[in-house]
């Protein structure tokens, strides 16, 4: 569904507000038949939500629907690897501020419960009550279970 670069880039537009075809062409530099077949795309699956905006010739804007803006803690996510990994001397392309306090933040995951900072070494995963079946266990590998396994 997000996984192209194109419909990516898009998403990303639509949360800096861009709405219109011709601004998404612009701020892109995408082929028009590449970027109408990716809003439709989005459209149909209730990303974006198409609006008139002009009756002739007839126009319209692109909003984001719940769906899409539900991808907002994603895009962000992409956006913090960006300015952590990819940005050069002059630092960081855009600043994101908090509207509510005013303050630039760079974004981070927490626990829903306890509001700690969340990173892939400190969560477990385990089914949850909508699992078809219990994935396999894999128990950690380790130096001593690799040298048993190349004996074997």
């Amino acid at each position: 569904m997000i996984g192209d670069r194109w419909t990516l880039l898009i998403l990303r537009e639509c949360f800096l507000r861009t709405r219109r075809f011709e601004g998404f062409q612009s701020a892109l530099g995408i082929t028009r038949h590449l970027l109408a077949e990716r809003l439709k795309k989005l459209v149909r699956q209730g990303i974006l939500r198409r609006i008139p905006y002009q009756e002739s010739p007839k126009r319209h804007e692109y909003i984001l629907t719940q769906k899409g803006l539900d991808l907002y803690p994603i895009m962000m996510a992409i956006v913090h690897w960006g300015d952590t990994h990819m940005v050069d001397e002059r630092g960081r392309p855009l600043l994101h501020q908090h509207r509510k306090c005013g303050k630039d933040f760079d974004p981070v995951m927490v626990c829903s419960e306890c509001g700690e900072p969340l990173s892939a070494k400190e969560v477990h995963t385990h089914p949850g009550p909508g699992a078809r079946s219990a994935p396999a266990a894999v128990a950690p590998t380790t130096s001593k279970t690799k040298a048993r396994s190349r004996a074997a």
